[in-house]
């Protein structure tokens, strides 16, 4: 069962915190998400089988919209209002391009929807509301960058929003605009380097103009009706100039095909590699899931060459069961 908001972190905002909005109202359109995962699940060593964050309101129709990883393979969904009631939900579709995830609630929320703002109007220096819930107390934020994000997972946004301070609790937390609009949802806790030098905290949140030209294929078939991009199952980085093998999913195509930890990536169809981004690119240019992908890498300080059978990364996950 979920756990219950804690009531000496009542839901509310620091003071001067709305705009022309009310703020009231746009926090009782988030709400707690809560999933149990099975511990022989794909993503369960390295995400957790208890997973909790947050989630925004999207649609009257009790459709909440949240991030995906914290759904991803689960076995039963819990959602706590704002005043903690607690309903059953259902975990809808998951979109690995973008990060998003939908839970359906199984009884009525009673919460208001939140209305989507424009995230491609969005400017540096916005001030937003970053709202989680649980309880948690929102953050007065403002909008510091807005450019390419590539995560080591195989995942890339050409435009990603970064808010700062970071909250928390970000999973999943809403990024609410001075209209009191969702302009996105909260993935990551990231440290920025000032122009002083020193590192801050901030939060990467993916951007709601991502979510209308999928949504419908979401609701309706619980993923984007196209094919799926190519999965290879490497967690990369880059160091000092050149994308590295830092981790291979189990029995991912990759580590099938002979990758190893620490293998320098160095070019795709021949090719070379220049950062994360463009390996991405590159590999998702060769066509549909179950392409094979000949890469070149550095082992030892001689080149190989391999193949890899790529796959379809929600082929290797459980599917979420109704409650």
């Amino acid at each position: 069962m979920i756990d219950k908001p804690r009531r000496d972190a009542p839901h509310t905002a620091p003071h001067g915190l709305a705009g022309g909005f009310d703020l009231d109202r746009a926090l009782r359109s988030i709400v707690t998400v809560q999933s149990s995962i099975p511990e022989d699940a794909y993503t369960a060593q390295i995400l957790g089988e208890q997973r909790t964050g947050s989630g925004a309101v999207i649609r009257e129709t009790d459709l909440v919209l949240t991030i995906g990883y914290l759904i991803t393979e689960a076995e039963t969904v819990w959602i706590a209002r704002y005043d903690g009631r607690v309903i059953p939900g259902h975990a809808l579709a998951i979109d690995q391009e973008t990060g998003f995830g939908l839970v359906q609630a199984l009884d009525r929320l009673d919460c208001p929807a939140l209305e989507f703002g424009r995230s491609a109007d969005a400017r540096i220096g916005d001030s937003i509301v970053i709202a989680a819930g649980g309880g948690t107390k929102a953050v007065n934020a403002s909008i510091v960058a807005k450019q390419e994000f590539a995560g080591y997972w195989e995942y890339l946004l050409e435009e990603a929003i970064f808010t700062a301070p970071a909250h928390p609790f970000w999973g999943g937390a809403g990024a609410i605009d001075a209209s009191g609009r969702l302009l996105g949802v909260g993935s990551l806790h990231v440290e920025q380097l000032t122009t002083q030098g020193g590192p801050r905290n901030i939060n990467m949140i993916v951007p709601i103009d991502l979510l209308p030209p999928i949504l419908d294929d979401l609701v309706t078939y619980g993923r984007v009706n196209k094919p799926a991009r190519p999965w290879l199952g490497i967690y990369s980085a880059e160091r000092a100039g050149e994308v590295v093998v830092a981790a291979l999913a189990e029995r991912g195509p990759a580590a099938s095909a002979g990758l190893r930890r620490g293998d320098i990536l160095a070019s795709v169809r021949g090719a070379e590699i220049a950062d994360l981004s463009d390996l991405y690119r590159k590999v998702w240019r060769c066509g549909e899931a179950g392409v094979e992908i000949p890469i070149e890498v550095i082992r030892d300080g001689r080149a190989l060459g391999l193949r890899i059978q790529s796959g379809d990364r929600a082929a290797f996950l459980k599917r979420p069961r109704l409650q």
